[in-house]
């Protein structure tokens, strides 16, 4: 079963990926195409109904044994209570008789007698020890279903995952991760001509034993900040405990899912962030704080907010606070800062949508206002 899961995956995976682009055909070769991913899907279908059938198969085994086996060990408890309490009756039989017989015959049937009692009783915890081994089986085959089955949920609804390895409590997944082309990205000027937009990560994940809960996360390459995911997806029963999420989902689906939204979000913004640098300003993006800076001429550096969706979104950036770089320069005071940030806050909508207008026209307002704070300073001193 887990043969054919995985091989179900694996084509699943490799027709998502011979079929992702389909630009390249014209009209005439559209129908042959849907035709092929039609068969693809039926096929995949078929698959995961027969994984799905032998799942319900062993679910319904298990709950019958288990209805058994449960019945049988209560049938030998009660034996064994039985024979425990013989075994009592009889030892104050034996003290009684010992006290009026003492010939060998009689002493012969009595040992024979404790010894027929322990063996019964030993007989009983070598049937009830086994049937408690097959129980466990029988669970563990459970839980193994039922990790399956999550799986399978998971590798539903998210394209480019594929589970690499499970031991029990620690899962391996490869996540292929598709970025956006960039005309998505219609307000941000991006000149960059050689970006990968497929980027692979894998994942080590440590999980709760008999269970889907997320205990801690390894990623490979550790290129994007997702610790704060790893400590929601810990929580992640206490967070949705009231809400209908958790009757369809787990912590590890919710986990995938976040983790690569967060990748292709930080990617987007590393590359808009690369593209606005020039000669004279270089701009990083700090995906842990979720912020641009923007390293200016003369020391300064600028610090942005950038809102949720952004770039894909038209939401504008906002400017938060101004720091010298060089630690001899002059400290920026607190009302200088605030007329720079009211002055670039305050700018158009479409200004602050795009990085590389916005960072140039702050940088314009941080001149002017130098200017001005070196009249009004050269003013005063006469």
């Amino acid at each position: 079963m887990k043969d054919s899961a995985h091989q179900l995956v694996s084509k699943v995976s490799q027709t998502v990926t011979e079929c992702s682009d389909f630009s390249f055909l014209g009209i005439e070769d559209l129908d042959a195409y849907l035709a092929h991913l039609k068969e693809e899907l039926e096929a995949a279908e078929a698959e995961s109904a027969k994984i799905s059938n032998e799942i319900e198969s062993l679910n319904r085994t298990y709950m019958e044994d288990s209805s058994e086996l449960e019945s049988d060990l209560e049938w030998m408890k009660c034996s064994l209570d039985l024979i425990s309490s013989q075994r009592d009756r009889e030892k104050e039989k034996e003290d009684e008789q010992m006290e009026h017989f003492s010939s060998g015959e009689n002493q012969s049937n009595l040992i024979n007698t404790n010894e027929e009692s322990k063996f019964e009783i030993l007989k009983l915890d070598n049937q009830i020890e086994e049937s408690k081994r097959i129980l466990k089986s029988m669970q563990d085959l459970d839980s193994v279903c039922k990790w399956y089955d999550a799986i399978e949920q998971i590798e539903d609804v998210l394209s480019g995952l594929k589970v690499i390895e499970f031991d029990g409590t620690c899962i391996r997944l490869s996540l292929r991760t598709y970025i956006p082309k960039q005309d998505v990205l219609f307000l941000q000027k991006i000149e960059e001509t050689n970006v990968q937009y497929e980027i692979n990560h894998e994942f080590l994940i440590e999980v709760t034993n008999g269970s889907m809960e997320i205990k801690n996360v390894e990623m490979f390459p550790n290129d994007i900040y997702i610790g704060d995911i790893v400590d929601a997806a810990k929580s992640f029963r206490q967070m949705f405990l009231h809400l209908a999420l958790m009757e369809t989902s787990s912590s590890l689906e919710w986990f995938v899912r976040k983790a690569q939204d967060r990748i292709i979000q930080s990617t987007l913004r590393r590359l808009v962030a690369r593209s606005a640098s020039t000669s004279r300003q270089s701009i990083e993006y700090l995906d842990r704080d979720e912020i641009i800076v923007a390293h200016m001429v003369g020391g300064v550096d600028a610090f942005m907010e950038v809102s949720q969706g952004w770039p894909i979104t038209n939401s504008p950036l906002k400017l938060l606070s101004l720091k010298n770089s060089n630690h001899h320069a002059k400290e920026i005071s607190l009302g200088f800062l605030c007329k720079v940030e009211e002055a670039a806050n305050s700018l158009d909508v479409h200004t602050r949508q795009n990085l590389s207008s916005f960072v140039d026209s702050v940088e314009k307002i941080l001149v002017e206002q130098m200017h001005l704070e070196l009249h009004s300073d050269g003013t005063s001193s006469v």
